[in-house]
Formats: C-alpha cells, sequence, structure tokens
C-alpha cells in the first residue's frame, strides 16, 4: 500500500503539476508560481530550477518508461544546454530571464553539481553524447576552479573569480565553505561514476568522503556541521535535521557504487549515527522538525525535509533490519505529508512548509528557484525503486 500510494501520488500529482510548467514558447520551465496559484510567466528560471526538472524527468522515464517523461528531459535538456550553460567562460550560470537571457551570472559550485547531476541522468536514458561531454567539462573546471588545497570553494564571478557566498550562507554567517556544496557535489559526482566508471571521478569521490569523515562530521554532537571558514572551521552552532538524513542515505548511495566493502563498513558507521540522531532528536509529531540553532529548534516542516526524512528512514531500515521503528516512521512521515504537506488545491503541488499547527506557509510559493520536483519526486522514485512493500 506504501510503496502503491507514493507511486500514485508521483503519477497523478506530481508529475502532471510541473508538465503544465513547461514553457513551449522560450524553452525551460516556468520559475515561479506564488502561494494563490497565479503563474508568472515572466518570472526569473532558475538554472537550479531547470537542472533538477531535467535530473526529475530523466530519472522518472528510467523508473516509469513513459515516452511524454523522455521528451519533457530532451526539452529540459536544450535549455539546460543552450541558454543555462555559458559558452564563453563554463559553467552554469545562478538563474535566467523568463526569455533565457542573463539574469543573475554568479557561477556556484553548488549549481555546477547539480548540472552534473542532472546531465548523467539525462545520458543515463539516452546516450547522448553532447550531455556526458558537458557532464565532463563541468567536472574538470570544479576541479581546476572551484577548489583549494583544503576544500570546495563556493561562489565566482561570471569569469570564475572568488565572490562573495550570499547564495548559500544563512543563519547569520558569511561562510567560505559549506556542508551543503560539499553534499551536492558528492551526489553529482556519484551520478557520473555510475554512468562512466571513470577512474578519476572515482578517486575525487573517496577525497570527499575523507572529508566528510574527518571534517564535516562531528562525533562527539552526532551531527554534521553546517557552515565553515576557508580552513573548514565551523562558524555556528547548527544542527540542520534535513540535511543530516538526507545525507546519510547519498552516503549509502554513494558507498553501495563505489563497492569497498571497508569504504563502506568506515562510512556506515557515521550513517548510522546521523539517521538514529534525527530519529531521536527530530523526529516529532508524525513529522521531521526543520534544524536547530544554538540550541534552539526551528518547528517549520519543510517540504524538502519531510521527503528526505521518508527516503532517509526507509534506508537506515534496510540497512539494519533490526530497525523497525525508522519504517514505521517513514510511513507515519509520509501520512503526515498526505494530511497537511500536499495541497489538496486542484492544480497544486506541495507547500513549501507548514507550521507546527499544521498551517501552511502562504508567505511562500509553491514554484521558485527552490523549489521543485527534487526532493519530493526523488522520494517517490527511491520508494518505488527500493521495493517497499517486499521488506
Amino acid at each position: 500500500m506504501f510503496t502503491q500510494e507514493i507511486k500514485q501520488h508521483l503519477t497523478s500529482k506530481i508529475i502532471p503539476f510541473w508538465n503544465q510548467l513547461r514553457d513551449d514558447t522560450y524553452g525551460g520551465f516556468y520559475g515561479y508560481l506564488d502561494s494563490d496559484l497565479q503563474l508568472d510567466k515572466k518570472g526569473i528560471k532558475g538554472c537550479i530550477l531547470n537542472s533538477r526538472i531535467l535530473w526529475f524527468y530523466s530519472s522518472a522515464y528510467s523508473v516509469l518508461k513513459e515516452e511524454a517523461l523522455l521528451e519533457n528531459a530532451k526539452h529540459a535538456y536544450a535549455f539546460l544546454k543552450d541558454y543555462c550553460y555559458d559558452r564563453e567562460n563554463g559553467g552554469v550560470f545562478w538563474s535566467l530571464h523568463y526569455d533565457g537571457s542573463v539574469f543573475d551570472d554568479i557561477k556556484h559550485t553548488y549549481n555546477q553539481a547539480f548540472a552534473i547531476y542532472a546531465l548523467s541522468a539525462y545520458y543515463d536514458v539516452t546516450k547522448d553524447p553532447s550531455a556526458l561531454e558537458l557532464a565532463y567539462a563541468i567536472y574538470h573546471l570544479i576541479e581546476t576552479k572551484c577548489k583549494d588545497e583544503v576544500g570546495y570553494l563556493e561562489a565566482f564571478t561570471r569569469d570564475f573569480k572568488p565572490e562573495s557566498n550570499e547564495k548559500l550562507s544563512e543563519n547569520g554567517v558569511m561562510a567560505q565553505k559549506t556542508m551543503n556544496t560539499l553534499l551536492h557535489v558528492f551526489e553529482g559526482y556519484t551520478q557520473l561514476y555510475r554512468v562512466t566508471n571513470d577512474e578519476q571521478v572515482k578517486q575525487t569521490l573517496y577525497q570527499i568522503l575523507d572529508q566528510f569523515a574527518n571534517k564535516i562530521y562531528n562525533p562527539s554532537l552526532h551531527r554534521q556541521e553546517v557552515f565553515f571558514d576557508q580552513n573548514l572551521n565551523s562558524l555556528i552552532d547548527l544542527h540542520s535535521y534535513g540535511h543530516d538524513i538526507e545525507t546519510a542515505w547519498l552516503i549509502d548511495r554513494g558507498c553501495d557504487i563505489l563497492n569497498d566493502p571497508a569504504l563502506t563498513k568506515m562510512m556506515s558507521k557515521i550513517t548510522k549515527d546521523l539517521t538514529n540522531t534525527i530519529y531521536h532528536r527530530a523526529y516529532v509529531d508524525h513529522s521531521l522538525l526543520n534544524e536547530c540553532e544554538k540550541g534552539v529548534d526551528n518547528t517549520n516542516r519543510i517540504w524538502w525535509v519531510q521527503a528526505e526524512a521518508v527516503v532517509g528512514f526507509v534506508n537506515g531500515y534496510q540497512k539494519d533490519p533490526s530497525k523497525k521503528e525508522y519504517l514505521l516512521a517513514a510511513k507515519d512521515i509520509w501520512n503526515y505529508i498526505k494530511t497537511y504537506v500536499v495541497d489538496p488545491r486542484e492544480g497544486s503541488e506541495w507547500f513549501y512548509y507548514v507550521d507546527e499547527k499544521h498551517q501552511p506557509g502562504v508567505d511562500k510559493p509553491i514554484v521558485e528557484q527552490w523549489k521543485c520536483p527534487y526532493h519530493n519526486g526523488r522520494m517517490c522514485l527511491e520508494i518505488i525503486q527500493r521495493a517497499v512493500e517486499t521488506i
């Protein structure tokens, strides 16, 4: 019932919603739908949004095998290749005007990572060599221009001169390095390695996992640190619950693909600790809290945090079937999502967040550059592929 419900939700709610956001005039997908479901056809098109949509349709096609999904993937790929990618300087812009002209030309490592993630997924289902060529071009760009001897840097100008990191700095700090960017570089590279078995990419993944184990993960606090200075010293007392549960299953997935038993054994101690901590600290009222800053919980239930919790707890159970409470938690959170987070209005999708009284946050739109089918769409695809009913 659990898997079938989620598959039905994907095919009857999420996919039809994003289908209607396709822009057949200027390319890509529309970038903004407000909380009143008013579509702004001239809204800014985030390149992260369009990369994630390319990933979503490519991945949905690989699971569901419906030609309309592949057609939307091709549509998204054309927009990324022809408009989001900077053919002069390399890399992907931050955002575009509705007509595909450049709005914000910042080059951010996080954004480059999502382009690799999307292009690798698209190559996987089409074997289009131009997509793989573009993914490799961005990979080499990150490795040559977006890192120092300590780790991955964040923001750059159009021609890759260092820039301040407003895009991924929050909570009153200006971070020179972030856990979030490192996580999604790992995610993008994992996808690239999965479709190529490239030895250089493999070695880069090992380096990133070493950094997670020795710099990002805080064993005494059973969490990851979030924002860092250039030398990876933590800048703030912040526990990001959603990122920790997401990291746990993404690292497990990466280790599965790398297929190194010694590495898996080492990293699984960390991923199990993260999962266990989130279960005991953040799983409250049938859902997951957002984060904890300086000991104070943010109790909003953010859409993406709930989606990652479902996958993360299912993964935790599959890695350790004695933890039946994780599977029960995943199903419980799905029921919470169905009841409160999914917008019941026709032509909508998920609310951005609901508060602790289960009221939707009408101050946030239904679609913008961060609000996309990546987290909730991926949740559905993961549960379908993991065949949860059989475990």
